[in-house]
């Protein structure tokens, strides 16, 4: 069998820098240049959204090939906790799960065993996959890796997820936590800039560093949403996702363009 250093979460990592926050971007578009260029681009993360795109695990898969090989952290949005798509995107080499509407405890032990091996879950074992090498490192570096180093990053998407992050965050298997800060201002029926729903995230950072739980969010891909994040207690924050990246930056050449006359 190969020799291969021990694998480690660049994730995790990008966490334990203490002088700036983790960043990264969303993944939309179901194509490996896109995944390419923005890991060029220099990103510690990306969160591969399988719940708000027509992206499938296929697709998902090859995404997270080319980000291992580009060297930034592949994080898999899952639509809602199923453990045989946690399964087979873990197996596929994904870094973590990120599951959407984590509401209470009960859910995020329930993500947390379809993420783990036994003891701590239900996980089956596939080390001859890639996230095993092919089975090319032993079956303990896989397991050790599966338990020590994938992340699970739940959402509080919810007034009553809020109240409950600190608890979540608690949960053993639970590594971060992510305010979904557009369905939550929804579910109150007001705006992510209400007072209302600004006090109820304030809270909920609150509590989960208090837990000693890292918590992040989602928000723009400037400076100022950057370090409004930061203000705000954040240790990671996604930066706009690359159809907004793309899609913004054709609009600005064609604005430089339009500038330009020719009579």
């Amino acid at each position: 069998m190969t020799t291969l250093p021990l694998q480690r979460s660049l994730f995790r990592a990008a966490l334990a820098n203490p002088t700036a926050p983790a960043l990264g971007t969303w993944v939309k578009i179901p194509a490996m240049e896109s995944m390419e260029l923005v890991a060029l681009a220099g990103f510690d993360f990306v969160v591969i959204d399988l719940e708000h795109s027509a992206m499938s695990i296929e697709s998902a898969y090859r995404q997270i090939g080319v980000a291992l090989f580009a060297g930034v952290a592949p994080i898999v949005r899952i639509p809602s906790l199923d453990a045989g798509i946690v399964q087979r995107i873990l197996d596929a080499g994904a870094e973590g799960i990120m599951v959407p509407h984590v509401d209470t405890v009960e859910q995020a032990r329930a993500a947390a065993s379809a993420v783990r091996f036994a003891p701590l879950g239900t996980r089956g074992v596939g080390s001859t996959s890639r996230a095993g090498a092919w089975g090319a490192v032993s079956r303990e570096e896989y397991l050790r890796y599966g338990q020590e180093e994938v992340v699970l990053i739940t959402q509080i998407e919810s007034r009553i997820a809020a109240q409950n992050a600190g608890a979540i965050a608690a949960v053993d298997g639970v590594d971060a936590l992510l305010i979904g800060a557009a369905d939550l201002s929804t579910s109150e029926g007001r705006s992510e800039n209400d007072p209302a729903v600004a006090a109820i995230i304030h809270e909920a950072i609150r509590d989960t560093k208090a837990a000693g739980v890292p918590i992040g969010n989602a928000g723009g891909p400037t400076a100022a949403s950057v370090q409004a994040a930061v203000d705000a207690g954040y240790s990671f924050t996604l930066m706009g996702n690359d159809a907004s990246l793309l899609g913004g930056a054709a609009a600005a050449a064609l604005t430089a363009g339009r500038t330009v006359n020719y009579a």
